[in-house]
């Protein structure tokens, strides 16, 4: 199957937990909010966070442990560069009060503004980046 159509279908399903979060638990499906929360918020409220956290790694998974032909390509980065990327990230995500899957599908589908200026914001700093990247090596 050509790799558009398996992202189409997987943003379809990302679209469609997004509107079963809402419209079940009446809470927005942004990840770093509840991945936070696994750790932060009262026991009564971690055990559905973690589950949904590890829907998330298994949901990744599944696809290219079922097909080799769907494992995403190898990173040219070095590990402790990838590590320092992911730890940025998540500094950004505490500092613009959410990710993008908490801005820029949940957020932007219910037109919050604050949540399009921060996705518009994470989509030109992120081709800033690369940009930049591409031009020093």
């Amino acid at each position: 199957m050509h790799h558009f159509i398996l992202a189409t279908i997987g943003g379809a399903l990302i679209g469609l937990a997004a509107i079963l979060m809402m419209a079940l638990n009446g809470r927005i499906a942004g990840v770093s909010g509840i991945l936070t929360g696994t750790f932060t918020q009262p026991a009564g409220e971690r055990l559905w966070r973690a589950l949904f956290v590890v829907g998330i790694v298994i949901g990744g998974a599944l696809p290219a442990l079922l097909n080799a032909d769907l494992r995403a390509p190898q990173p040219q980065a070095a590990v402790g560069l990838a590590l320092l990327g992911g730890l940025i990230v998540g500094l950004g995500t505490g500092l613009g009060s959410g990710c993008t899957s908490g801005h820029g599908i949940c957020g932007i589908s219910r037109f919050s503004k604050r949540s399009l200026l921060a996705t518009l914001t994470f989509m030109a700093t992120g081709i800033a980046t690369v940009t930049a990247l591409r031009l020093l090596s």
